[in-house]
């Protein structure tokens, strides 16, 4: 587990499990919290790498599914790094801190992976890499008393969805979407941070809070069962504003730009609910009768909700999907329900 949290999640009382924060304490409370509340989430399943040097943005351009060129202080995008084959090795938010240095912030499982794999490109570029996972801690804020917590401790509130803005004591806030944002601080300011948060209004929530309101979102995390599943479209990432089709050549681009452009797509990514015995892990397969015994799919992130059984974003044939007769682990499994996204998928 990252050591930036470790202490002070003990004081407050939280269990972990991993690199998962299981609760605080009250497990079901919490999850309600996050879906009809206000909370605070420690990230612990992100990580952060550092990007910085003359030539950062350009070498991570010709690298990434999404303009990093183009990226100003003000503005956040999705962006992922696919295998010469297009499927996702990650996908992340990507942003600049105060210095110009380009962030990202990849699932915490893949991080490693991630930072020794870029490392490898950068050869005769001016561009240095640095994990910082350790050196900062993340918290997701999300509800109706998110904005107001921030203005209480001082810190920005971000307008739109997607911006930036930096604040006093090199911290950082993220405005996701709507009502969620993500609020980064040095590892040393951490406990104060979440404490500040905590006693403004926002209830202390586990990982799978935070899940869930990407699960709702529609915002898929690839992590280690899943690298190399998913070209970005079958993620709905493009959908997202997460894949650039003018910016030129990266690894993966021209199978993206063919799936694309020729109406090769054939599978999706769908929210879903089911009644089952245990967490969906991802990478569980999914099975339906249109494609007899195979795998018509794969879930890519799965929550508890407070009422039981899980939420699930799944990636499956569009065929499935339109059969309504999706089953988890096995064609006699649990059946899935379908519940809608809030962006349309085609």
């Amino acid at each position: 587990m990252n050591p930036a949290y470790q202490d002070w999640l003990a004081r407050a009382g939280a269990r972990l499990e991993g690199e998962t924060l299981a609760s605080f304490g009250n497990p079901a409370a919490e999850l309600a919290a996050g879906e009809t509340g206000s909370v605070v989430v420690p990230l612990l399943h992100l990580g952060l790498i550092r990007v910085s040097g003359d030539e950062a943005a350009d070498f991570l351009h010709n690298l990434f599914s999404n303009d990093v060129k183009g990226l100003t202080p003000a503005v956040a995008r999705m962006n992922s790094f696919c295998t010469a084959k297009g499927r996702m090795l990650a996908s992340f938010t990507t942003w600049r801190d105060a210095a110009g240095n380009v962030l990202l912030q990849p699932a915490a499982d893949i991080t490693a992976g991630l930072h020794k794999k870029l490392t490898m490109y950068v050869l005769r570029s001016k561009a240095k890499l640095a994990d910082i996972s350790a050196d900062c801690c993340q918290f997701g804020l999300a509800g109706a008393n998110a904005p107001s917590a921030l203005q209480a401790l001082g810190l920005p509130v971000p307008a739109s969805p997607l911006t930036v803005e930096h604040a006093a004591g090199d911290v950082t806030v993220l405005r996701l979407d709507g009502e969620r944002f993500v609020a980064i601080a040095p590892a040393a300011a951490g406990a104060d941070l979440f404490a500040g948060l905590a006693a403004r209004g926002l209830t202390p929530a586990p990982t799978a809070a935070w899940q869930a309101l990407d699960v709702r979102a529609g915002w898929p995390l690839i992590t280690a069962p899943t690298q190399e599943e998913f070209v970005p479209q079958m993620t709905n990432f493009e959908l997202l504003g997460g894949v650039s089709f003018n910016k030129g050549c990266y690894p993966g681009q021209e199978i993206v730009a063919r799936t694309q452009y020729l109406g090769k797509l054939k599978k999706r990514m769908y929210r879903a609910f089911v009644q089952a015995a245990a967490l969906p892990v991802p990478g569980t397969d999914l099975y339906s009768p249109d494609v007899g015994g195979q795998s018509c799919g794969k879930v890519v992130t799965a929550c508890p909700t407070s009422g039981g059984g899980y939420e699930l974003l799944a990636v499956m044939q569009m065929s499935s999907h339109e059969g309504n007769d999706v089953h988890l682990g096995s064609p006699d499994g649990p059946r899935v329900e379908f519940r809608p996204l809030p962006y349309a998928v085609n």
